[in-house]
């Protein structure tokens, strides 16, 4: 590949493009459906990434179609760079998760805003691993797509497990408080 090295974000166009031509819109939407839950692309980074990966020689535009849309095929240096980028160690994890960075600076924050904050997101994540078990239990899901709807679901009862404790923190907090207060 010419350039400069595969990132994760064209990598996973090129995967999806392995399934035949695909136009952007198509990528964005087969992105958010079956990633979007553990690995966000925007729709500007789709097109960026197409535009590179075109210019690089990993893919090509077919004909224009409806709505100007373009389909996108996998050239055999684009197949290459996916292989050597599938084979390569993923890199560490980085975790950016806004709950976490509130939760850091809570105690500039009142408990009873705190607990609604919580409770907003502990609905979200139920409803999320009502969604997931319901994906795995309806559908049949080759194996690899199936391991990672078993870590969303792994995911959000670790996430729901440490809402509770945050709710019996924030308990202790407000009776700590109370016992504190002058009277």
């Amino acid at each position: 590949m010419a350039g400069r090295p595969l990132n994760a974000t064209a990598a996973s166009l090129l995967g999806f493009l392995h399934e035949g031509p695909k136009t952007g819109w198509d990528l964005v939407a087969t992105a958010q459906e079956r990633i979007g839950k553990f690995w966000s692309l925007t729709t500007s980074q789709v097109y960026r990434e197409l535009s590179a990966m075109e210019r690089d020689g990993l893919i090509e535009a077919g004909e224009t179609g409806p709505r100007a849309r373009k389909p996108y095929a996998l050239t055999d240096d684009g197949r290459r760079a996916f292989a050597d980028w599938l084979e390569r160690d993923p890199g560490p994890e980085n975790i950016r998760h806004p709950l976490l960075l509130t939760v850091a600076f809570a105690e500039h924050l009142p408990a009873h805003r705190l607990a609604e904050i919580l409770a907003h997101y502990r609905a979200e994540h139920e409803r999320q691993l009502a969604e997931y078990e319901q994906l795995l239990a309806s559908h049949v899901l080759p194996d690899y797509p199936a391991a990672t709807v078993e870590f969303g679901i792994a995911y959000e009862r670790a996430v729901l497990s440490w809402l509770r404790g945050m709710d019996e923190r924030i308990v202790g907090a407000v009776n700590a408080a109370d016992r504190n207060a002058p009277t």
